[in-house]
């Protein structure tokens, strides 16, 4: 290790002093709030001390300068470790640790984006890995910059499937910009952690997966030090050896202290011992300052350099629509990047693949792992990511999308083989529960388009719209209904079938809304008038344009999807028009677990093709005259 230039006594004694003053604040932070891990601090201090003032470089005055090696605190439940970190740089007053967990202050219980300094929420744990495997992977090839990746981990999460795809994905990519510290203290909330202290087991899995694996004394800043300082020619992963607790004489490598702060008297008698140990060094640390070689980038004005080309009446799937608009969309902006799930040629985002392969990030079937690295390549706005796999596997990955949410990700998901549509493939591979999904999420926008037009300008719509975008796409084949000088909004409905004599509202989109347009034509024969709303996107829903149509019909609505009842279309609407008075609304759905067959056999047993929509408006009608 020819590099490596060991650390003079003083900086030793000044990443001891950091590493101590670190506890200190924590335990009092903790002590004020009533609330935290003072105990998963302890064991990470001297980590965090010779990560921020030794390893990493940064701007402390900029945290989310884009030159800045990046750093994500996947156990997030030490977050008041973070924090003191960031008062150690100054960026923090340390008066306002003591603000911890309060209603009014940033310093949450466990870290969110409210924080300059924190680039996605963490605690739900496991995830951090991924997020930070995204934002190496942009490092590497999409910004071809210097700067580093370093994920700090605590051993429970380990145990997690979603970390070991993180570190399968960090290894095929050749990710030497990643490096990921294990803060091994034995201890998990409840019991100790599987492994507990065997080290050389981390190191073999570790080794297994690719990764060039170091064990280390935890509470050493002279290890920590040359760990962190070897070259790399493939993600490191630095295995350290911790107390729990350290520094907390009556919870040191105990059970039963996890999640418990210390009473004040036993919090004073610590915090005198621990203050005891620092020592006076006339040595000021200060990080590293980054190479600037990040390219700039704007992720402003991204749109399409045309219209769709569609004609009406042309024949394509939605699915197939949005890979063409997603090569197109790349065509016009060189930092619109894709990643799928082995998938590729069944969302078509290989259209884009093909066009672009050097902005084309194959996540393999881990889609969890997909989720959390679209995160990191959308973090600092670097990227517009798009990520697609079917809609029915995107359900398992919920959990990083929840965190998504609460991380204020922009990112763009497609799930495509929506509903029964997908036929003969049977339930498994059915998407009938990803609108309910998805319209829980507070951030969410759901695109649902029903044609090529549509499904274009939702790809281009979801490019410049905030927080997490589905987009919900089809497998058959349905005609081109707009023209390709359609306008399209978020949250704006389209009526596609109307007279001056309709009788009822039905509300469709996607497959059903073709087969509410065929049952339409139907009914025209039996002098039977009904208008039909296409809403777009299912949140926000456009409840005006649903409200008013639907009292020129006289209050009658039916609904019909390709999902399951609970949480779909035919909700969003009964929600939109629950305070109105004088409507009766009907949905159709799919009831029960399906099964295999052609789409239209589907469609029509479980209730929700063109045959049940028109009994349904038939029955509607009687219903409304024999009441009269």
């Amino acid at each position: 290790m020819e590099d490596y230039h060991k650390p003079d006594q003083q900086t030793v004694q000044a990443l001891r002093n950091i590493a101590n003053r670190l506890r200190i604040n924590s335990i009092k932070a903790t002590t004020a709030a009533g609330s935290g891990h003072p105990t998963s601090c302890c064991s990470v201090a001297e980590i965090m001390s010779v990560l921020f003032f030794h390893t990493m470089k940064y701007r402390p005055e900029d945290p989310r300068n884009f030159n800045n090696d990046r750093f994500i605190l996947s156990k997030g439940h030490a977050a008041p470790a973070l924090y003191s970190m960031w008062a150690e740089t100054g960026y923090l007053k340390e008066s306002e640790l003591l603000s911890l967990c309060q209603v009014d202050s940033t310093l949450e219980g466990h870290p969110t984006p409210k924080q300059q300094f924190v680039d996605v929420a963490t605690g739900s744990l496991g995830q951090g890995l991924g997020v930070a495997c995204g934002m190496a992977y942009t490092g590497k090839y999409f910004d071809k910059s210097s700067y580093r990746v370093y994920c700090l981990l605590g051993d429970g999460e380990l145990s997690e499937g979603a970390v070991w795809e993180a570190m399968a994905f960090a290894s095929y990519y050749q990710l030497d910009n990643l490096v990921a510290i294990m803060d091994i203290n034995r201890l998990g909330q409840s019991e100790p952690a599987p492994l507990q202290h065997h080290l050389e087991k981390y190191q073999k899995r570790c080794e297994a997966f690719g990764w060039h694996a170091i064990i280390v004394d935890g509470h050493s800043v002279e290890e920590l030090c040359k760990a962190l300082s070897q070259p790399r020619h493939q993600p490191t992963a630095i295995i350290a050896k911790t107390i729990k607790g350290k520094g907390i004489p009556a919870a040191e490598d105990k059970m039963g202290w996890h999640a418990k702060t210390l009473p004040k008297d036993m919090a004073e008698v610590v915090l005198k011992d621990i203050q005891s140990r620092i020592m006076n060094s006339s040595k000021r640390l200060y990080p590293a300052t980054p190479v600037e070689d990040s390219p700039p980038v704007s992720l402003r004005n991204v749109r399409m350099p045309s219209a769709p080309s569609y004609k009406i009446g042309e024949k394509i799937a939605t699915r197939k629509a949005y890979g063409m608009a997603l090569a197109k969309l790349g065509r016009y902006n060189e930092r619109v990047v894709v990643l799928d799930a082995d998938t590729n040629n069944l969302t078509y985002s290989e259209i884009f693949k093909n066009e672009h392969p050097n902005r084309f990030v194959e996540c393999y079937i881990a889609q969890q792992n997909m989720v959390s690295v679209a995160m990191g390549c959308a973090a600092r706005e670097r990227n517009i990511v798009f990520a697609s796999t079917l809609a029915s596997f995107f359900t398992r990955t919920y959990d990083q999308l929840r965190m998504a949410a609460i991380s204020e990700s922009n990112i763009n998901l497609c799930g495509s083989h929506c509903g029964l549509s997908v036929g003969e493939e049977g339930p498994s591979q059915m998407g009938l529960e990803d609108m309910a999904m998805f319209r829980a999420l507070p951030t969410a926008t759901i695109f649902y388009p029903s044609d090529g037009v549509s499904t274009e300008k939702a790809v281009e719509l979801a490019a410049i719209t905030k927080g997490v975008c589905y987009i919900r796409t089809s497998r058959p084949e349905n005609a081109i209904i707009y023209n390709s000088n359609e306008d399209f909004h978020v949250g704006q409905a389209k009526v596609v079938y109307q007279s001056k004599d309709d009788q009822v509202t039905v509300v469709a989109a996607g497959v059903t809304l073709h087969e509410a347009l065929a049952a339409a034509e139907h009914l025209k024969k039996e002098r039977i008038s009904v208008r039909i709303i296409d809403p777009f996107t299912i949140k926000p829903l456009d409840a005006k344009t649903i409200i008013d149509h639907a009292r020129a019909t006289r209050g009658r609505i039916i609904t019909v999807e390709d999902h399951y009842y609970e949480g779909g279309l035919g909700e969003a609407v009964c929600t939109a028009v629950v305070n109105e008075s004088g409507f009766n609304l009907h949905r159709l759905a799919v009831s029960h677990v399906p099964r295999s067959g052609k789409p239209h056999e589907l469609l029509k047993i479980y209730g929700i093709d063109r045959d049940a929509i028109a009994q349904a408006v038939r029955k509607m009608l009687s219903s409304s005259a024999n009441a009269k």
